[in-house]
């Protein structure tokens, strides 16, 4: 059993959104409620692979864990050398190491790509993604609150950040 951490591909389109959806119906990890399709998601995946950034898929003998990609963390060419990015994991994906080396993958690239800082926007009531981000060295910088609308709620965002190069 070998974890494989690669660049996404056209076929693994559907498994991505089949992990995705749950995520946007039914969590607050993300504020969207507007879901990747077929359509939406290759346009995503290009639009950032085009400015020279890179999803990448975790797989475990031949099953998708989970994706993770980055992207510019604001407009603007004062903001060219920080990130922020997005990691997203199945159930079954969870507690198998996938998640680190996603965000491994996204920051080596990130980094060799020029890339100084790297942020994450965390729903406050996603405590497992705050945790996980703290445990792979991100620090807190920062609690919006009621930032996020979702499911007739007002949501938290803690924003953390890890500095990738010296």
């Amino acid at each position: 059993m070998s974890l494989t951490i690669r660049a996404i591909t056209p076929r693994d389109y559907p498994r991505v959104l089949e992990i995705w959806r749950p995520i946007y119906r039914e969590t607050t990890a993300t504020f969207a409620s507007e879901e990747k399709t077929e359509t939406t998601l290759p346009i995503y995946i290009e639009s950032r692979r085009a400015a020279g950034r890179e999803t990448f898929v975790a797989e475990l003998d031949g099953e998708l864990l989970g994706f993770a990609s980055y992207d510019q963390f604001r407009g603007g060419d004062g903001y060219v050398h920080a990130m922020e990015h997005t990691i997203i994991l199945a159930p079954e994906g969870r507690g198998r190491g996938a998640g680190r080396a996603l965000m491994n993958a996204v920051e080596d690239h990130a980094r060799a790509a020029g890339a100084h800082v790297m942020v994450a926007g965390v729903s406050a009531e996603n405590t497992v993604g705050v945790a996980f981000h703290a445990a792979v060295g991100y620090v807190e910088v920062g609690r919006m609150p009621q930032v996020g609308r979702k499911f007739g709620r007002w949501l938290d965002l803690v924003l953390m950040q890890r500095i990738l190069t010296p």
